[in-house]
């Protein structure tokens, strides 16, 4: 059967080989694999930016980030910008979020052109085109300055309803543990193996899994594409038991880093490195402490989707759903002495990709791995053509490519010879320490299967061979053997940036049919003399007759 429904699952922060079907050789992940067996899985999917907003908004506009303009998080997502949802409810397909995006809506835009936010357009252009079944972007933290967000997330009353004082139950009992002297806050990870305060099926991920079944019962036959968007295993890394002590220091996979890559850094790492995630990371019992949270928040996260398939199989909706799992970037850990994303090495720009289409025509592609370069702005037109849309038609403003053939096993006549991401440190500290201008500091990343390249505004290129040097450890940026691999990877940037980024209100299609029309429609520009053109062209300015005449 066709696919009528769509459920595109995210995690936040989820490194690509921290899943059992990818290498992991401690962490099983068994109801991921389990679909991965059932679809493909893709071992070369990158994002469009390695972080939270501006990954999201590639991943919900199919586009690439200077495109949309949307480069970090908080920077707002200009009213216009077409989103998933505008191309799928038109299809009559319900659109709907739980969980998180990290949107932040173009409230000023909306003022100048009139459009009330709490009207059905404003919450559609506010929400990336979902409807907001439950949207929870979980960084319900506060400061002396206030909350980070303002909002009340439905999940703070769940809590308070189930018992759990206080006006803000997410930090004092969904991500802090008990201490000697009160509360242990999630965000101090020194607290990150012990347990969170709040009971296993009350916590975020539990939640958030009912809530999308609580969706899917209500859609009932309507088509629908639910966005499924898990906060975690992002930071807090705080846990609830048993999750908390399943992992310990010795599942962990060794950290991939060496001292040679402090030698001579690239000014640009050289100050992300000096970050206080990345020196906190670097420490072997920060490593010790975290990971093994992060491995038991995965583990949870697992063991909710085989809830929620069993769900969906119980209903008969894994006949006709397109299952999507992915992440919005990945988690340093420590590898290359950094912590959290934001660069251009695998376990922050490279994502896990899973995708289950239950029609007949994937046979042929079941359980299989494909290693064709995928960009996440691929999935929009993915979803469009596997509901029985033309995303082709679409190709003025989708800058990704449908994966249909191949999700059924088939060659496409062509394919990306480069995967594309970007990067704007502007208001990170390494900017005011290299003393970049908030409108240079941008990183751009270009990769084919064996070559890696970052290009840095005001200083060299990063160059990796990811063949020879697979963990990413020698940079070749400066290596005058490699040249021209740099030329190479460095034009492959140069005819991507021509590309035409923002005709998107004229299709291809409009575009060739309104070719040669302008002489017809009576524009002769040029010409020198009448018989340079065919008689017709002249009929409305000829004199007029003496049997037409008046006079």
């Amino acid at each position: 059967m066709a696919a009528k429904n769509v459920l595109f699952i995210m995690c936040d922060q989820l490194r690509w080989d921290y899943l059992s079907c990818a290498g992991h050789p401690f962490l099983q992940t068994p109801n991921i694999d389990a679909l991965g067996r059932r679809g493909v899985r893709f071992t070369r999917a990158y994002v469009q930016a390695p972080v939270c907003g501006a990954s999201r908004m590639s991943f919900y506009t199919g586009r690439y980030v200077s495109s949309h303009g949307a480069s970090w998080n908080g920077f707002p997502l200009k009213v216009g910008e077409w989103t998933i949802g505008d191309y799928l409810r038109p299809m009559g397909v319900r659109t709907a979020l739980v969980g998180k995006t990290h949107m932040e809506a173009d409230v000023e835009g909306m003022a100048r052109l009139g459009v009330d936010p709490k009207s059905i357009i404003g919450v559609h252009v506010s929400e990336c085109g979902f409807e907001p079944f439950e949207r929870d972007d979980g960084l319900w933290a506060e400061g002396p300055d206030g909350r980070y967000d303002a909002r009340q997330p439905a999940y703070n009353d769940y809590l308070n309803q189930k018992g759990y004082g206080g006006d803000n139950p997410w930090h004092d009992w969904a991500n802090s543990a008990d201490g000697e002297e009160g509360l242990a806050s999630g965000w101090a990870m020194r607290h990150a193996r012990k347990p969170a305060r709040v009971r296993e099926e009350d916590s975020e991920t539990p939640y958030m899994t009912r809530r999308a079944m609580d969706f899917m019962a209500e859609a009932g036959e309507t088509p629908w594409c639910l966005h499924l968007s898990y906060i975690k295993p992002h930071w807090p890394y705080v846990a609830p038991a048993p999750y908390n002590t399943m992992y310990s220091a010795a599942d962990l996979i060794p950290v991939v880093r060496s001292d040679s890559e402090k030698q001579d850094a690239h000014p640009v790492f050289r100050e992300f490195m000096e970050h206080r995630v990345g020196k906190n990371f670097s420490r072997d019992e920060v490593r010790e402490e975290v990971v093994p949270v992060y491995m038991g928040l995965i583990k949870q996260i697992d063991d909710q989707l085989g809830q929620l398939f069993a769900f969906m199989e119980k209903r008969g909706l894994f006949e006709n759903t397109l299952i999507v799992f992915t992440s919005d970037h990945g988690d340093y850990l420590g590898d290359h002495w950094l912590g959290e994303k934001d660069l251009f090495h695998e376990p922050s720009v490279k994502v896990p990709l899973i995708i289950f289409d239950p029609s007949a025509e994937a046979e042929p592609a079941r359980g299989s791995v494909c290693d064709a370069l995928v960009e996440t702005i691929d999935l929009v037109p993915t979803f469009i053509d596997a509901l029985g849309g033309d995303a082709g038609a679409q190709s003025h403003r989708l800058e990704g490519r449908s994966l249909m053939p191949l999700l059924r096993g088939q060659a496409p006549a062509t394919w990306r010879e480069f995967a594309i991401s970007e990067y704007d440190y502007s208001i990170a500290p390494a900017a005011v320490k290299l003393k970049v201008a908030p409108r240079d500091a941008r990183l751009f990343m270009v990769c084919d299967k064996r070559w890696k390249y970052m290009h840095a505004i005001g200083f060299r290129p990063m160059l990796f061979d990811m063949e020879a040097d697979p963990h990413e450890l020698r940079d070749l940026g400066a290596d005058a053997a490699h040249e021209a691999q740099r030329q190479r990877m460095a034009q492959a940037l140069f005819d991507w940036s021509l590309r035409n980024a923002q005709r998107t209100s004229v299709p291809e299609a409009r575009a060739l049919d309104t070719r040669g029309r302008s002489m017809r429609r009576g524009i002769l520009v040029g010409v020198w003399d009448e018989q340079e053109l065919p008689a017709d062209l002249w009929s409305r300015y000829r004199g007029a007759s003496d049997a037409d005449s008046n006079v």
